[in-house]
């Protein structure tokens, strides 16, 4: 991990790096509000959902399968459409896991730094391993439907879920397996949470400085997707394994426990079965990530020009 000297969060936006983050104050003045940041993990989801089903499904398959067959398969027997099955639960678990994310985020890393100070990596990566945490767990309810939406098809008709909306499926697991059904699988679902924010923090800021020294230009366009790119690859790979836990216990019909989920997954399919679904985890990661901070560019943009507007009328009524 990179140095523990003060160094800007790549959690950031290119245009608001010098400035508090995604969801605080830019350049120390204005704070946006704190639900901007899921908003534009939602609009990118949107976008991605289709890579995002395709990897659930990877990872609760029985039959060995690669991406582009899957979804092609998906597409085939069930329509085109059907690549944003569960679309309502990747908004719902957004708008819960994303917006407690890059709220606590910057609530931690704002009361972690002294007054004048830039946060060291130290807070960063405590500040995000935090956010994960905590994320992981306001997230899992809303996980749980959507690993078994996107998984529904992997399943013979008579043992789907069918849940026709999050809301819908929400309600149904409270009423017919109990509210503790909501939150299957929460270990592996926090430590996923808590390895992903993590190891983007660590290996973005890494790979940055060994860039950088490499003789890459600081704040260029090739440097911060260089960054990205070596830092996406890192967490999706360190988060791989967890993933494919996560989504087996939370697929279960029957509640097996981590360790019968991870003793009978390599009996069936291999240790390999916890590298299942990478290829889609990699490619929703890299835009993903470029779509979130477009999102939340474009819209900190449109609430600067808002409280611009007003700041001028108010001088003009002055």
């Amino acid at each position: 991990m990179a140095a523990t000297g003060p160094v800007p969060s790549q959690l950031q936006p290119p245009k608001a790096q010098r400035a508090q983050g995604s969801g605080g104050a830019k350049g120390g003045g204005a704070k946006y509000p704190f639900w901007l940041g899921g908003v534009a993990a939602s609009c990118a989801a949107t976008i991605t959902h289709p890579l995002d089903l395709t990897k659930y499904r990877l990872q609760t398959a029985t039959v060995k399968q690669g991406m582009f067959t899957t979804m092609f398969t998906s597409a085939r027997n069930e329509g085109i459409l059907t690549l944003f099955q569960g679309l309502s639960a990747t908004w719902a678990r957004q708008l819960s896991y994303s917006i407690t994310r890059f709220a606590v985020y910057e609530e931690a890393k704002a009361r972690l730094t002294p007054a004048g100070s830039k946060p060291t990596t130290a807070t960063l990566a405590t500040s995000a391993a935090l956010a994960g945490a905590i994320a992981g767990v306001v997230g899992n309810p809303a996980e749980i439907v959507l690993v078994r939406m996107c998984s529904d098809l992997n399943r013979a008709p008579a043992q789907r879920y069918n849940y026709s909306n999050a809301i819908a499926g929400l309600g149904s697991i409270a009423r017919s397996e109990g509210v503790s059904t909501l939150f299957l699988g929460l270990g592996p679902n926090v430590v996923r949470s808590v390895v992903m924010n993590v190891a983007q923090l660590g290996s973005y800021d890494l790979f940055r400085a060994l860039l950088l020294s490499a003789g890459l230009t600081e704040g260029s366009s090739t440097l911060t997707f260089a960054a990205s790119f070596a830092a996406g690859t890192t967490a999706t790979t360190l988060c791989a394994p967890v993933d494919v836990i996560k989504s087996r216990v939370q697929n279960s019909k029957t509640g097996e426990g981590v360790l019968a989920v991870i003793r009978q997954s390599i009996k069936q399919d291999g240790p390999g079965v916890f590298l299942r679904g990478w290829t889609p985890a990699w490619i929703r990661l890299q835009p993903q990530t470029t779509l979130i901070y477009f999102f939340l560019t474009y819209f900190q943009g449109i609430i600067d020009k808002q409280r611009a507007g007003a700041k001028k009328m108010d001088s003009a009524l002055a």
